[in-house]
């Protein structure tokens, strides 16, 4: 491939494959003998090309990298990176974790919704590095555009890119205090993305991505205990359970509030949150069903609005505790518990909002699940 310069008429071609390639090739009658003259390529303006590959899965444009100096300086540029992360946002991925093994595998989101048993998977590990410093993966805690954030058995924390197997060790906390949670969130003003430790004693800690150092910021100004767990990152906050209320922390201006969840009609049903669609929700569940609310304007109480009630399988001895994805045409990628039995294994299961039936993938009757999550592509380098 070759770069012009840089005006509007600029071109990509392969000089080596008209002159070479014998196919594609023009004959000419000419004095009652047959001559070949080369075809034209099609030429590419460069101001294209931007256009063109940001469309692309991330699989394919690392292997674009290595085709030449242009595309690997612009798959590398920041500018392109979010301009691919904007265009990923309908590319969905489900990251599935084996409890038998501990290895985790990857499936593009159509594939739960589909009847058939043969899904494509891409068996995920971490970098052997990790593991010959003595290191064992424990698990994925929360992600962000791509970017999961883990802990080991050390208790120490990663950020790791599935897609572009970038993986970075976090560095090394000070404090003592118990860590209650970690969240992984990012921040606009600043253009980046941090990590938040919160303690037992709702001490809060930052890592800004690219720092080596924690830095710590007001603590939780509420008695609220903040509950086991990761949290959540919607429209510039993250987000964590607190029992009977939700925290917020907004990443720009590190101030804090607090949210209450639905009225649920009764107050001894247990619930949880997380986010669909962009949007912060609630899981109500029941003996009989899980209502899914969804809040349409972040931080306004009075735009909670129950989208969905999904019934238990009671026939399956599973019960529904969230829902991890709604479809364009309305069906809901459930995640489900036994309701009998010791393991804590879960069970995804496909709610159909607009027949109200329920359907069992078959690609997951292999494995036992302790860990699901719905992510998107990025060529996002922690």
């Amino acid at each position: 491939m070759a770069k012009g310069n840089d005006n509007r008429n600029d071109v990509v071609c392969s000089q080596s494959l008209t002159e070479e390639t014998t196919n594609t090739q023009r004959r000419r009658l000419v004095a009652g003998t047959l001559k070949y003259t080369p075809l034209e390529l099609p030429t590419l303006p460069v101001d294209l090309l931007p256009e063109i590959l940001c469309r692309l899965p991330v699989k394919l444009l690392i292997q674009l990298r290595y085709v030449c100096k242009l595309f690997n300086s612009l798959i590398s540029d920041p500018k392109f990176v979010k301009k691919h992360l904007r265009m990923a946002t309908k590319r969905h991925h489900l990251m599935l974790t084996n409890v038998d093994e501990f290895v985790t595998y990857d499936s593009p989101i159509p594939s739960p919704f589909s009847t058939s048993t043969i899904v494509t998977q891409t068996q995920l590990y971490l970098p052997t590095s990790t593991l010959t410093n003595g290191h064992l993966w424990m698990g994925l805690l929360c992600s962000c555009d791509g970017v999961f954030c883990g802990q080991l058995n050390d208790d120490s924390y990663f950020l790791w890119n599935p897609s572009v197997r970038k993986f970075k060790l976090l560095p090394p906390l000070e404090s003592h205090n118990f860590i209650r949670t970690l969240s992984f969130g990012y921040d606009h003003f600043v253009d980046n993305y941090k990590v938040i430790i919160v303690s037992d004693e709702n001490e809060v800690r930052v890592n800004t991505l690219g720092t080596d150092y924690w830095t710590r910021i007001q603590d939780i100004p509420y008695s609220d205990p903040i509950c086991f767990g990761d949290g959540v990152f919607v429209s510039g906050t993250l987000n964590w359970f607190a029992y009977e209320v939700i925290i917020s922390l907004h990443l720009e201006n590190e101030s804090y509030q607090k949210l209450c969840p639905p009225d649920f009609g009764d107050e001894n049903n247990p619930w949880d949150f997380g986010v669909l669609r962009d949007c912060l929700c609630v899981f109500a569940t029941s003996d009989e069903y899980l209502d899914v609310w969804i809040m349409k304007e972040y931080g306004n109480q009075e735009s909670w609005t129950k989208l969905y009630t999904i019934p238990n399988l009671q026939d399956q001895n599973l019960k529904a505790s969230r829902a991890l994805y709604i479809s364009e045409d309305d069906q809901l990628l459930v995640e489900c518990c036994e309701i009998e039995g010791e393991t804590g294994y879960i069970k995804l299961v496909v709610y159909d909002s607009k027949t109200g039936t329920l359907n069992i993938p078959e690609f997951q009757n292999k494995y036992d699940l302790i860990y699901s999550n719905v992510y998107i592509e990025s060529l996002i380098s922690p």
